[in-house]
C-alpha cells in the first residue's frame, strides 16, 4: 500500500522548489506516477509512506513541445500518447510512434511521461534506446543561491546503472532536446515476459536514411535496451552499415554482429538470438518505411524476418 501526507502540485519551476526545499528527505517528485502504485504494491517494495508527493506535471516549462532548427524540445511531462496523436512530433521523430504504440495501453499513454521513463534509470526503458537514436539530450534545472540554472547533457550519460541515473538530489529532469529527422524511416522492436503492459526483456530501435539516387544507407541510427546494464547506441554496427549499399547481405552481416552486445547476467542466449533477430527486423522494417523498394528487399527476405 502506498500513502503520503501531503500531495502538493505546484504550478511553476519556482514553486516546485521551494517545496522540494521545504520538504527536503522527505518528498518525492512525481508527474505522470504510473510506476508508483507497481511499485509500492506488496510483494515489490511492501508498505510504502511517503510523506510529501509533489507533482510537478502542470508546471508549463515540463509540457513544451518545439520543433525548430532541425531539433526537437520535448517538456518531460510530454505524455507517451502524444508521439502517437500529434502528427508533427510523429513526423520529426519516426521511431516514437513505433516506441509509443509498444508502451502499455491507451490509458497509462495518456498518464504515463517520456521524463518520468527516463529518471526511473530502467536498463530495460522502452523511451531511452528511441531517444538514444535520436542524439538526445536531457536539460536538467535546479534553484541554487536563489537563482534556477541549467545544464544539459547527452542521455547516453544520464544512465548509470538499474535505477541510477546522473540526476542530483536538487534538479528537476526539465526537458530532452534531440535530432528532428522526418526524412529517415523508424522502427522499433520489443519482446518480454508477457503479451499485456509487458516490460522489455529486450527491445531495439531503429532509424534509416536512404539515398534515393545510390540506394545507399546515408545515415543509420540503432540502440537497445534490456540486454545490459544500461541502454545504449550501437555504434559499431552503425559504422558497418552507413555509406554501404542498402542490400539483405549488409543487414544481414550487421544482425550477425548485434549479439555481442548482450551484457545481462541472465538470459544471455536467449537474448543473443533475440537481438540478432531484431536488429534485422527493425532495419528492414526502418528501410521500407524510409522508401526501400522490393528490388533492395525482397518480398522473401522481408516475410521470414518481420
Amino acid at each position: 500500500m502506498l500513502t503520503c501526507d501531503d500531495y502538493l502540485s505546484p504550478t511553476t519551476l519556482d514553486a516546485a522548489f521551494e517545496a522540494m526545499a521545504a520538504n527536503a528527505g522527505r518528498y518525492r517528485l512525481v508527474a505522470g506516477a504510473t510506476d508508483i502504485l507497481p511499485w509500492a504494491r506488496e510483494g515489490r517494495a511492501g508498505d510504502v509512506h511517503i510523506p510529501v508527493m509533489i507533482d510537478i506535471a502542470g508546471i508549463p516549462e515540463l509540457n513544451t513541445r518545439e520543433i525548430e532548427g532541425g531539433r526537437v524540445r520535448l517538456g518531460a511531462a510530454t505524455r507517451f500518447q502524444r508521439f502517437l496523436d500529434d502528427p508533427k512530433l510523429s513526423k520529426a521523430m519516426p521511431v516514437m510512434p513505433r516506441c509509443a504504440v509498444w508502451f502499455a495501453d491507451d490509458q497509462i499513454r495518456e498518464s504515463a511521461t517520456i521524463g518520468g521513463n527516463l529518471v526511473n534509470g530502467s536498463p530495460a526503458a522502452d523511451g531511452t534506446p528511441a531517444l538514444l537514436a535520436l542524439d538526445a539530450n536531457v536539460v536538467l534545472a535546479a534553484k541554487r543561491d536563489g537563482k534556477i540554472i541549467r545544464r544539459k547533457l547527452p542521455l547516453a550519460n544520464f544512465a548509470l546503472g538499474p535505477g541510477k541515473t546522473a540526476i542530483e538530489p536538487d534538479e528537476i529532469l526539465l526537458e530532452i532536446e534531440c535530432d528532428a529527422l522526418p526524412g529517415h524511416g523508424g522502427a522499433f522492436e520489443k519482446v518480454g515476459h508477457r503479451r499485456s503492459l509487458v516490460i522489455s526483456t529486450a527491445c531495439v530501435a531503429a532509424l534509416i536514411e536512404i539515398d534515393a539516387k545510390t540506394s545507399t544507407i546515408r545515415d543509420v541510427r540503432l540502440a537497445c535496451a534490456g540486454i545490459g546494464p544500461v541502454p545504449q547506441r550501437m555504434e559499431a554496427l552503425e559504422a558497418g552499415l552507413k555509406g554501404k549499399p542498402l542490400s539483405e547481405s549488409v543487414l544481414g552481416q550487421a544482425a550477425d554482429a548485434a549479439p555481442d552486445f548482450v551484457a545481462s547476467r541472465t538470459r544471455q542466449d536467449y537474448r543473443r538470438e533475440v537481438v540478432r533477430g531484431f536488429v534485422l527486423r527493425a532495419l528492414i522494417n526502418a528501410a521500407r518505411r524510409a522508401g526501400a523498394g522490393h528490388k533492395l528487399i525482397s518480398s522473401e527476405f522481408e516475410a521470414a524476418h518481420v
